[in-house]
């Protein structure tokens, strides 16, 4: 990261570390280079979706989930899990983004949760399986809308915004089962940089992302899930409860986010 190596040339130029990927914001901090939010900021979100040490507050998030054709796809045949998306009857009909950060993220919790030999045996599978490459979460969502590919593995909210433009797509998200890794609901962070020469500006900056004002934008206009307490998500997005992230260590995992990058590659999912 720029940051890091900013860091330890005792150079950095930020103030506030934002990242949509949990393993972004997780390097930092395991590496010392967040420092500690106010509790006034960190109160402004359930304790769940915050760093148990005050380091990080998550300010929105989104869910895993498969979008599918519904002109194509009968309803009362998608799974209930993701593992079962390398099962012959799914062969050329996934999309996938191997190389975008959601995917990523989304393999680095299954080896936390199921462990690296599962999930390197489910990567073989689904690249076996003749999965169809795309190089984002957009374009696939696109692609299903059209009918190029039945499903594809994505984050909630691209179909919505699809949607919202055109209510005539037969693109529809199907949600997995709660505790499956096909459901990984993801927090999109902030922190202060400990090297931050204005931390009070800094935690102004936060403060205005979890303020209503700020709150209402990602659930209006993106469609994520807003995490500050009391704000409910926009329109059809369905409500759900995020699970405990204050203490998710990517740091237990062996090389963390560029060993699952590698295991992506190993499989022989380019993205």
């Amino acid at each position: 990261l720029l940051i890091e190596e900013e860091a330890v040339a005792g150079n950095v130029q930020a103030d506030v570390f934002l990242s949509q990927s949990p393993g972004s914001i997780g390097f930092l901090d395991d590496a010392g280079r967040l420092g500690e939010l106010p509790a006034a900021t960190l109160d402004l979100v359930p304790p769940t979706v915050r760093d148990a040490e005050g380091n990080w507050v998550g300010f929105s998030g989104r869910q895993r989930v498969l979008v599918y054709n519904a002109d194509l796809v009968d309803e009362a045949d998608l799974p209930s899990s993701v593992f079962d998306m390398t099962a012959p009857e799914w062969a050329g009909r996934v999309g996938v983004a191997p190389g975008n950060g959601s995917f990523q993220d989304f393999v680095t919790a299954m080896r936390v949760t199921e462990g690296d030999d599962v999930t390197m045996q489910w990567l073989d599978d689904l690249a076996a399986n003749d999965p169809i490459t795309y190089s984002n979460n957009s374009a696939i969502v696109a692609a299903v809308g059209r009918g190029e590919v039945d499903t594809g593995l994505v984050n909630h909210y691209y179909n919505y915004r699809a949607l919202d433009e055109d209510p005539g797509l037969p693109s529809r998200n199907h949600q997995f089962a709660p505790d499956d890794p096909g459901s990984l609901l993801i927090v999109t962070g902030a922190g202060i940089l400990a090297a931050s020469d204005d931390p009070a500006l800094a935690t102004q900056l936060i403060d205005f992302l979890l303020s209503p004002a700020g709150q209402e934008y990602f659930a209006d206009e993106t469609f994520e899930y807003p995490l500050a307490i009391g704000v409910e998500p926009s329109g059809d997005v369905p409500p759900i409860e995020f699970s405990d992230v204050s203490n998710f260590d990517y740091g237990q995992l062996g090389g963390g986010l560029e060993q699952t990058r590698q295991m992506i590659a190993d499989a022989g999912l380019q993205g």
